[in-house]
């Protein structure tokens, strides 16, 4: 029975070593010891998998924050289907700094930090050659303390990731261009 109750002896490792052992991350006390660990190490977010569960937990008043940003991607975005149009003049002038004709630009909707993986040991969200939907999300920029997932907004492929893992962007920086089927 001292497998099945994680408060006999409730000091942090113990109860580490305990939800390690019944393999249960999910249980409500192993919860609260992750939500102290996040705030005395200041964490913003967590997100744990085990087997086909997934939990995420975010901390702090700055759930509009992430929201906001959100808010503001359209508007980047509303203008880039128009700007493969107007850069076929451009492209005479300067080809290097006009996308390729059927290419979207995804750009940063906030200054912050990009973030092309989840944490340093996982895979980059997205590589040149990945197919994306509107919901994928490319990248993370941090602002704030904040993780701000940044999806793709449109269906394509990527052909270009043009910044750097963990460099600074302003607001409107280029991050991806996306091959779109039309």
């Amino acid at each position: 029975m001292t497998a099945d109750s994680p408060k006999s002896g409730s000091t942090s490792k113990s109860d580490r070593s305990k939800s390690n052992r019944s393999g249960d991350v999910f249980d409500i006390d192993r919860i609260r010891q992750i939500v102290e660990l996040m705030e005395q190490h200041e964490l913003s977010e967590v997100d744990l998998q085990q087997s086909d569960d997934r939990i995420r937990l975010t901390r702090g008043g700055s759930q509009p924050a992430v929201a906001a940003p959100a808010a503001y991607a359209p508007a980047p975005a509303a203008p880039a289907p128009a700007a493969p149009s107007a850069p076929p003049a451009a492209a005479a002038g300067g080809a290097a700094a006009a996308p390729p004709a059927g290419t979207i630009t995804i750009n940063s909707p906030m200054v912050g930090t990009f973030y092309a993986r989840a944490n340093p040991e996982a895979p980059a969200f997205v590589k040149v050659g990945d197919s994306v939907s509107e919901d994928t999300v490319v990248c993370i920029v941090e602002a704030m303390k904040v993780f701000n997932e940044i999806p793709a907004e449109c269906s394509g492929k990527i052909v270009e990731v043009l910044v750097s893992d963990q460099e600074p962007v302003d607001f409107g920086k280029p991050l991806f261009r996306i091959q779109t089927g039309g």
